[in-house]
């Protein structure tokens, strides 16, 4: 089956296959979030981004290998539900951006900054610190060597806008400059989009409205 990244609470998960990586998506919870289970191809080692809710979900889309790794990517209760029980059957290393690891209520083993690797078995993500939604929000890359990059941006980019940043100019002029910079700036159109909640985009396809984000400030 030919990967769409559209899910629904209490539907099946879809599955990305790439060379090196698998990339399951699943939305879980009453906000729609989306978490997303991704397996080196080479160990068959997991790391989970975002135990949003559901952790009887979770944990059965895991599966008996278990994961070595759960990354919030930022501290918005949405995000980390199911955190504490996921951690807990697992046993996993937990990550979150550095400005944000005291507003999550499980520890954080591995505070994260700008520019941080995060390894899944062979296969390295690169965070990036966006500013703006929380002050520690992190999206992760991962620049395939077979293909074109991928990036989850937990609630930083949506397909048509940028995350809430609730009408706060200085919060939104933070959030676009370093969404602007950081992702489009370093990415090609290629690069796929996963969110933390609803469906994927590319960056070419948001690139040409950006102009329409910064003249209407969200």
């Amino acid at each position: 089956m030919t990967y769409s990244g559209e899910v629904t609470v209490g539907g099946p998960a879809d599955v990305h296959e790439l060379t090196d990586l698998m990339i399951t998506k699943i939305a879980v919870g009453p906000m729609n979030n989306n978490a997303y289970l991704l397996r080196c191809r080479a160990t068959d080692e997991q790391l989970l981004i975002d135990a949003a809710n559901d952790a009887e979900t979770l944990l059965g889309t895991i599966g008996d290998d278990g994961i070595a790794s759960v990354v919030t990517t930022h501290q918005h209760g949405d995000h980390w539900q199911a955190l504490a029980e996921v951690v807990t059957a697992t046993r996993s290393r937990t990550y979150a951006g550095r400005e944000d690891a005291d507003g999550i209520p499980v520890a954080t083993d591995v505070l994260v900054d700008d520019g941080d690797t995060i390894r899944v078995g062979q296969v390295e993500l690169t965070a990036r610190h966006l500013v703006g939604h929380t002050p520690g929000s992190i999206a992760l890359v991962y620049d395939d060597p077979h293909g074109h990059p991928h990036v989850f941006t937990g609630d930083c980019l949506f397909p048509g806008g940028v995350g809430n940043t609730w009408k706060n100019p200085e919060a939104f002029a933070s959030l676009i400059h370093d969404v602007e910079t950081k992702i489009f700036g370093t990415l090609p159109d290629e690069t796929w989009v996963y969110p933390g909640h609803g469906n994927d985009t590319t960056l070419g396809a948001e690139r040409p409205h950006l102009p329409e984000w910064h003249a209407r400030g969200w």
